[in-house]
């Protein structure tokens, strides 16, 4: 049990758990482990909502659900209520808003790709790093997610795709509403529960962790040799242009996080995946290009290149496309591989900076 503002004990989501955890659970009440083992099956692998259905259950484990989990007792299952799913027109993007149990809304973005889905997280609602261009940076910080919400979007996302008779998702990015290391140990005890082989069983290697950059936790995530990637939106080169578009660098600036990228290279050997987005006028000259070749010269980099995405609260535009060639080129003369990326769901509010869990921007039809 968890204890709210008013000092009450408030049931816990069994998504909050991880496997040892809910081991522990089963100990002191007197079972045996292997009962919250099949629990955990039921949960992450089977996607079960609720346990009226679960003939499997051995006697004991029955009466421990039927005395311990839903109403007011002491644990409940994680479902946020969808309040929209929305297409985009190519039908290769879903968008759901979720209202999660204190009324707070998230977005969580599925997109298709030959032969695999990827979803993108959210692990805030809101966010506090308040980059110029990000819808999420715009409306500002509301409050962490608890790792069972995040759970919630996975087994969101996987029931969803299931119910239209597609494959599973296999890639994982945690790119949406919020800074994932602004909520490390959330997100960190969520993605042990997501890569449990014995449930929902995505590998770490299919995981992208991304961040605007917050040095602790790159610092943290290397000393703790977590198999994750890591993606760094970076989007200047130079300590004045990037203050310009990420307010973040003002606390930890540019050759700070550059020296805690190169110690976490050091330390893990994984190639670091830097994000840029390319804005006419503001950052895709080739000399910026060049400036950003200097920058990764001795790490195993890939820069993804990403056109801006419009959002109501920015008023640039998108590098055109023969510019950001030519960006592009400017790297490969430098030696940096680098890839321009797909502009995905960007009808419907749901590519690359343009989540704020506004159901009013949510004007498509909702999927039948």
């Amino acid at each position: 049990m968890t204890t709210d503002a008013a000092g009450a004990t408030a049931p816990r989501s069994l998504l909050d758990l991880t496997l040892a955890e809910l081991e522990r659970e089963f100990v002191v009440a007197g079972l045996s482990p292997l009962h919250a083992r099949a629990l955990w099956r039921a949960l992450h692998h089977g996607l079960k909502q609720d346990f009226s259905d679960a003939t499997d259950f051995l006697p004991p484990l029955r009466r421990w659900v039927a005395q311990q989990v839903g109403g007011e007792r002491r644990f409940f299952i994680e479902a946020p209520n969808q309040t929209a799913d929305i297409a985009s027109t190519d039908r290769l993007t879903r968008k759901f808003l979720l209202r999660l149990a204190d009324g707070q809304t998230i977005e969580t973005v599925v997109m298709g790709f030959k032969g695999r889905h990827t979803a993108c997280l959210s692990t805030q609602a809101g966010c506090a790093m308040g980059c110029v261009f990000c819808a999420t940076g715009q409306m500002g910080f509301v409050r962490h997610l608890r790792p069972g919400e995040i759970v919630a979007q996975v087994r969101h996302a996987q029931l969803a795709l299931h119910a239209a008779g597609s494959e599973g998702l296999r890639n994982l990015v945690l790119m949406g509403m919020g800074e994932p290391l602004h909520n490390y140990d959330s997100v960190m005890t969520a993605l042990e529960i997501i890569t449990d082989r014995r449930g929902l069983n995505i590998g770490p290697s299919r995981i992208t962790i991304s961040t605007v950059g917050v040095v602790p936790g790159i610092l943290r995530l290397a000393m703790e040799r977590r198999p994750y990637h890591l993606a760094v939106s970076l989007h200047g080169a130079t300590e004045a242009e990037r203050s310009a578009l990420v307010p973040a660098s003002q606390r930890w600036p540019l050759a700070e996080l550059m020296a805690a990228c190169r110690s976490y290279f050091a330390r893990t050997g994984r190639r670091i995946f830097f994000e840029w987005t390319l804005i006419a006028g503001a950052n895709d000259s080739p000399a910026q290009a060049e400036r950003l070749g200097v920058l990764l010269t001795g790490l195993d980099a890939h820069v993804n290149l990403i056109p801006l995405n419009p959002t109501d609260g920015f008023t640039g535009t998108a590098t055109p496309s023969a510019v950001a060639k030519a960006f592009q080129q400017v790297l490969q003369t430098a030696g940096i591989p680098s890839t321009i990326r797909q502009r995905r769901g960007i009808d419907v509010a749901a590519g690359c900076g343009q989540l704020r869990a506004d159901k009013f921007r949510m004007s498509r039809p909702v999927l039948g």
